[in-house]
């Protein structure tokens, strides 16, 4: 069970460049399992035992399956994850020509380690719009191969790279993808993006008009180490949990009603049209449940799991935890805790989960940042304050968070399907 869940978050990975990619694979396993894509600007007509799922601006996708009991006695056993990563985006008008070199201009997104992004193989994926036959159309594409590295100046040159290095995003950063004979060869970006539309989709735009496109690392993910006791690769965070997540709905029974969220730019705030602090899951909620009073029943009789990656004690860094609260990889998923509301667990929630944990035999932890240290967020506060649903923060440990490579115990996606599977089978919530 271990190896093929591993395995099978790999390939999601290496299918899931960004978080377009990453709702188009999900939708893809949805529909495979047969779940039926509603549109929401159409007529929803679901009913009991069904499957479906929503997907908003291409990167975020609400799937569920309605149970046989009414909403107003059972409620909602929901997941929440996002599917978006800190990287590296292409800017509007992005072609640079510097002594005989075609680089891209970017710019960050989300709070990114931005050193290992350095001599790396990069390649480029998102979404573009075009026009074509007088239509305004969008078509995701992945380049695949390594077509763009950002070199390090040599130690020689920067004496003080190892003494501490500022890092200047503008300056910096911009990808080299080909040398020119002469410096006065046209650089033209949209033209290459129109190449690529043909390449992988087999027509001819009339025009490019826009895209959000994202560099990322082609090195695959690997399960690594000496006995193979970690999976590392990028975008962990928080692929890892929609991955899990997908993977305990799929095996869902038809008992009770589950949903899984995964929502985009939540590492940018989550406010926005398709983030968690945006309209979406609570729009799809009150179509399925539009009576006001049997809303507020339902939802009170919810709850929600948000599951993102949590920080494991990095036994070169391990005072950078609080001595009691040092997650260790493979040891089981975390609860997250903190009293200023960065996280929206409660006793009753985290009690619920650790009840769970305990009575299938997943071990679980526990995380409070040090009192001294500011302390991040997740969709959980935000979702439970948006819809008033009952929540418990949890996620696996990881090293390198928000690295281009990151760093998980591959064990713990195991133990994560297992509580979560339990918890879309749990008759009845606290």
């Amino acid at each position: 069970m271990r190896d093929e869940l591993n395995l099978g978050l790999i390939e999601f990975l290496k299918s899931s460049p960004t978080p377009f990619h990453a709702t188009a694979t999900l939708a893809h396993r949805l529909e495979a399992a047969g779940f039926q894509h509603l549109d929401e600007r159409s007529g929803w007509h679901t009913e009991a035992g069904g499957r479906y799922y929503v997907t908003r601006n291409d990167s975020s996708i609400i799937a569920f399956k309605l149970g046989k009991r009414p909403l107003t006695e059972s409620g909602i056993r929901m997941v929440g994850a996002h599917t978006d990563s800190p990287c590296l985006r292409v800017k509007p008008q992005p072609e640079l020509q510097r002594h005989g070199y075609f680089q891209i201009g970017v710019e960050v997104y989300g709070g990114a380690l931005l050193a290992p992004w350095f001599d790396r193989d990069l390649s480029l994926a998102g979404r573009v719009t075009y026009r074509r036959d007088g239509k305004v159309e969008s078509q995701l594409i992945d380049f695949k191969a390594p077509i763009a590295v950002i070199p390090n100046l040599a130690i020689h040159l920067n004496r003080e790279a190892n003494q501490g290095w500022a890092i200047n995003a503008q300056t910096e950063l911009p990808p080299i993808l080909a040398q020119y004979a002469g410096s006065d060869d046209p650089a033209d970006f949209r033209a290459l993006l129109t190449e690529q539309l043909a390449l992988q989709h087999a027509f001819n735009a009339d025009a490019v008009l826009d895209y959000e496109l994202s560099f990322y690392d082609t090195q695959s993910a690997a399960v690594i180490g000496l006995n193979g006791d970690f999976i590392a690769g990028a975008r962990l965070d928080n692929l890892l949990s929609c991955y899990a997540g997908l993977r305990a709905l799929l095996s869902a029974g038809d008992d009770e009603t589950c949903l899984l969220v995964c929502t985009d730019h939540e590492e940018v705030g989550s406010c926005s049209a398709c983030g968690a602090d945006g309209p979406m899951l609570e729009q799809v909620l009150r179509r399925l449940i539009p009576d006001g009073e049997d809303y507020v029943r339902c939802i009170q009789r919810s709850l929600l799991v948000s599951a993102d990656n949590a920080h494991g004690i990095h036994p070169n860094y391990a005072d950078k935890h609080d001595q009691n609260h040092g997650p260790k990889l493979n040891a089981g998923p975390v609860i997250k805790i903190n009293s200023n509301q960065r996280y929206a667990t409660t006793s009753e929630t985290a009690g619920f989960f650790r009840h769970l944990c305990l009575e299938n035999e997943v071990p679980v932890q526990s995380f409070v940042t040090r009192s001294d240290m500011g302390c991040g967020s997740t969709i959980g506060p935000i979702t439970s304050s948006q819809l008033g649903v009952r929540t418990v923060d949890i996620g696996l440990p990881t090293f390198a968070m928000h690295s281009i490579r990151e760093m998980a115990g591959s064990h713990d996606l195991a133990h994560l399907v297992k509580v979560l599977s339990a918890f879309y089978a749990s008759p009845e919530l606290p």
